[in-house]
């Protein structure tokens, strides 16, 4: 049987996808391998691949024990996992509370200024975060906001990319919809709430992925406004950690691991509803 010019493009497409995949998961399959090594084996040269005694030490040193002891600070991985959680589920849940409203404000309500509003918005896409990052803490300070997790959250709650993306997307609601049910006599809320967020739904739980994310691997803004090391979150606490166990390549790794499998879980939990919202829209007009 003769090989199309079809069938081999096909073949050569999955084995360049393929080969992509490979690329993109072998830092994290070695990162994984290597929590697992004993104490410095990673060290040699050239590097293992796979572990020649598997071990758990790492991430009993990492879990249980303390890793991380000086004259002002005892610390433990775990209070950072929940710090980070806390923090993480906070900005992601008032942050749709905010912005899922206030997206549909902006593409479905008609009030005065919208457009210059929505003109400023897009303007501010183009400024990069870190340059507010030091009259933010100025304002924060006076406030008394430092090294509080409310200093922490604040900033990632009206972003200004998550109103464009739900704007966008219920953009694609049919407008006549929404004037039956006005015509029926159902207040803006009721419309809101009962016609156009279940429309939404996948939109909504795209952006929760991304504020979650944001929020759990943000490193900069947690290190400016916490000074409390017990306060800190997962990444700024792998960073004091890695300060101490530099040389520690096994241990690094199990606190990268730690760090990046609640993520990835939840991406995997969900990636269903994400392919949807960040695809479709959510919503076919």
């Amino acid at each position: 049987m003769a090989v199309t010019p079809r069938r081999w493009r096909a073949v050569v497409l999955n084995a360049m996808v393929a080969a992509m995949t490979l690329v993109t998961l072998a830092p994290f399959a070695w990162m994984v391998t290597v929590s697992f090594m004993p104490r410095y084996a990673s060290s040699t040269y050239p590097p293992p691949i796979w572990p020649r005694r598997w071990t758990w030490e790492n991430y009993y040193e990492l879990l249980v024990e303390r890793v991380y002891q000086g004259a002002v600070f005892d610390y433990r991985i775990v209070p950072a996992l929940a710090n980070s959680l806390f923090v993480a589920l906070s900005s992601t849940v008032l942050g749709l509370i905010l912005t899922v409203p206030a997206g549909y404000a902006f593409a479905k309500l008609r009030f005065r200024g919208r457009e210059r509003l929505l003109q400023l918005l897009i303007a501010g896409l183009v400024v990069p975060g870190q340059v507010a990052m030091l009259p933010l803490f100025l304002i924060f300070r006076e406030l008394g906001l430092v090294d509080t997790y409310a200093g922490v959250i604040l900033p990632s709650l009206a972003g200004i990319f998550a109103i464009l993306f739900v704007r966008q997307a219920t953009l694609s609601i049919p407008d006549e919809m929404i004037d039956a049910a006005r015509i029926d006599g159902a207040s803006e809320g009721r419309i809101f709430v009962s016609i156009v967020l279940p429309l939404l739904m996948p939109v909504v739980v795209t952006l929760a992925l991304f504020m979650f994310l944001g929020s759990w691997n943000d490193f900069l803004w947690p290190l400016i406004v916490l000074a409390d090391q017990h306060m800190y979150t997962l990444p700024v606490a792998v960073a004091a950690i890695g300060r101490e166990h530099a040389a520690d390549g096994e241990l690094m790794m199990a606190a990268s691991v730690v760090t990046t499998m609640p993520v990835l879980l939840l991406f995997l939990a969900l990636q269903r509803y994400y392919l949807t919202g960040l695809l479709g829209g959510g919503v076919k007009g």
